[in-house]
């Protein structure tokens, strides 16, 4: 009888070098090829404004922008970041925040993350609503405290001042 020497393809492998632009700055860190892009902002990082909800993409709360278009970073193997060009609510500038504070769009703050990344990314592509209402286009971040009127209240405001930055 003939063996085959065949690896387990469920064994783990070690961690991996990937390097990054994060918020600004070229990183480098070593991840498991498992490990979520949430966890390595948050744990390995310590970026804790990256909210984790429900780790599964439907709530939005995990938001970051990667290569200029918000994605969900639990759903994003850190391996995948390679050469991208991450950013975290940790980078966006406090006045973009102002007219959500106005509107009553922060409250409890667990979608805020979220809902500000995908906001400042609407501000800096506006020609997004020839096509689009800023409901649709916030449809992937969940809010349970607002109702949604404050968030699209300061939406608008920052686009009527010219927010975008």
């Amino acid at each position: 009888m003939t063996t085959h020497n065949h690896p387990n393809p469920s064994a783990r492998q070690g961690p991996i070098e990937v390097s990054f632009t994060l918020n600004g700055r070229e990183i480098t860190v070593h991840a498991d090829p498992a490990d979520r892009l949430l966890d390595t902002l948050r744990h390995t990082l310590g970026l804790t404004g990256t909210k984790e909800g429900c780790g599964e993409g439907e709530c939005g709360s995990c938001t970051v922008s990667m290569n200029g278009k918000p994605v969900n970073a639990c759903l994003v193997p850190t391996y995948q970041t390679r050469g991208s060009v991450i950013e975290t609510i940790e980078s966006i500038d406090p006045e973009t925040l102002a007219a959500m504070l106005e509107s009553g769009a922060t409250q409890c703050g667990a979608c805020t993350p979220g809902v500000v990344l995908t906001a400042a990314w609407i501000l800096k592509n506006p020609d997004l609503l020839n096509t689009r209402t800023l409901r649709e286009l916030m449809a992937g971040n969940l809010c349970r405290c607002t109702g949604y009127d404050g968030i699209i209240e300061g939406i608008e405001r920052s686009l009527a001042r010219g927010d975008a930055r």
